[in-house]
């Protein structure tokens, strides 16, 4: 039998182990020289290089309607300390530098959360869809990815109004499980984000257009029936940079190679999809 963790021994020392890690975190960034965002501008720079929308209220399994309508509120709590935020060159995104700690004292409600690989609630549950948000745009810029945290190995709730491939999320905890960005270019981005009675938006801009647009495509998207009977989802997702100009492409990159095991019943996944493995799952 493996040694427990200390976070195991119980909730009290979980909590101890969280204030830990938030504190080293806070260590870090006082001495790593980093320039983090923190100026708001009060217009918003001219140029549209990316906007997004994604479905607040999805159908998620069993998980609880009201968990759904308090990540809208939670939501709605967080958006003014990121919308209009200006990334200078050289500077980096922080979304907990940003946003803080979501508690019940500034109002955030309990929500979704995932927790150990597994649906849970928490306050201020939700804020992934947030992430979620920002770093598909992100990936459609040139700004660089400075820290990028997703929730390996699970699937957790089949499609239900995907627009994004499978894997494209975040994972975040404050504040040790962030979500960076880092501006290598000469001019500044913005990101503006809103909520209306069905979406998340989100719009990346600046001051001028770009040499290059980005596209993101998933490839090999299958499931896997595995030797111990369970179901694993897997895709490759390529980030295309193109030309703008010419339309020409310059270069494609893999961006992440996705095997997840489905947490959800077979009933959600069509069965022309699933291949059978003539080798165990965990080879």
């Amino acid at each position: 039998m493996s040694r427990r963790l200390f976070c195991e021994l119980g909730p009290w020392a979980y909590r101890i182990s969280t204030r830990k890690e938030i504190f080293l975190r806070d260590c870090r960034d006082l001495f790593s020289g980093a320039h983090f965002s923190r100026e708001r501008a009060d217009t918003l720079l001219p140029t549209v290089v990316y906007r997004h929308s994604s479905l607040i209220r999805r159908k998620l399994g069993e998980v609880d309607t009201v968990l759904q309508e308090n990540k809208a509120e939670n939501l709605r709590l967080a958006i003014p300390h990121v919308s209009g935020i200006l990334i200078k060159p050289g500077e980096t995104f922080s979304f907990w530098k940003l946003v803080g700690d979501c508690t019940a004292k500034k109002g955030y409600r309990e929500g979704l959360v995932i927790k150990g690989g597994m649906p849970d609630r928490g306050v201020g549950g939700g804020m992934c869809q947030f992430t979620n948000l920002l770093h598909w745009m992100a990936l459609h810029s040139p700004l660089q990815i400075a820290e990028h945290h997703h929730h390996n190995g699970v699937d957790l709730f089949p499609d239900y109004g995907r627009k994004l491939p499978f894997g494209c999320g975040t994972s975040i905890l404050y504040n040790y499980r962030d979500y960076r960005l880092y501006n290598p270019t000469g001019q500044p981005f913005q990101f503006v984000v809103w909520l209306d009675e069905t979406d998340l938006n989100g719009e990346l801009r600046t001051t001028r257009p770009l040499a290059q647009r980005w596209h993101i495509r998933e490839d090999e998207a299958w499931f896997e029936e595995g030797a111990d009977g369970a179901l694993y989802r897997h895709n490759k997702i390529y980030r295309r940079t193109i030309d703008a100009k010419t339309g020409a492409q310059l270069c494609e990159e893999l961006l992440l190679e996705n095997r997840a095991r489905v947490m959800y019943g077979r009933e959600f996944v069509p069965e022309e999809k699933i291949r059978r493995a003539d080798c165990p799952a965990d080879a």
